[in-house]
């Protein structure tokens, strides 16, 4: 597994357990990185930053997330996929020169390992809806 796909699983994870334990970012990452001395700096940087844009952003991403998931609130998404598309987002957003191609292709993929198969369609539409306001997807 490529650095960015393991940053990407991780701000995943980090993201679910601030979002599942009501905890702030900076008792997410006391506890997480206890666990996790073996982490690369690079690994651990890109992490770092889609985790800090998605919690300190969450506001402006939850509100474009559910701009693009038709009839779905957030708060109704189950909990993995509601992350994924955090993270996902978040890059967008912090990461601007990065293809959005990549970013949801590996939003995907993330879906795939740690969500339902039904969710991979869900999430690829929302994120790919998300890109096209950012203007990062060229419109077909």
């Amino acid at each position: 597994m490529g650095t960015r796909r393991k940053s990407r699983e991780l701000a995943l994870q980090m993201l679910f357990q601030a979002d599942m334990a009501k905890q702030s970012p900076d008792q997410v990452r006391k506890t997480f990185w206890a666990e996790r001395a073996d982490i690369t700096d690079e690994v651990r940087g890109f992490t770092e930053s889609i985790f800090g844009a998605g919690t300190g952003r969450a506001a402006e991403i939850d509100q474009l997330i559910e701009q693009h998931a038709e009839n779905w609130r957030v708060d109704r998404m189950s909990a993995v996929d509601r992350n994924i598309l955090r993270a996902g987002v978040a890059e967008m957003l912090a990461y601007p020169e990065t293809a959005a191609a990549i970013i949801i292709n590996e939003a995907l993929e993330i879906a795939r390992r740690f969500s339902a198969p039904e969710s991979v369609q869900f999430i690829n539409g929302v994120l790919d809806s998300v890109a096209r306001e950012l203007k990062r997807v060229p419109q077909t």
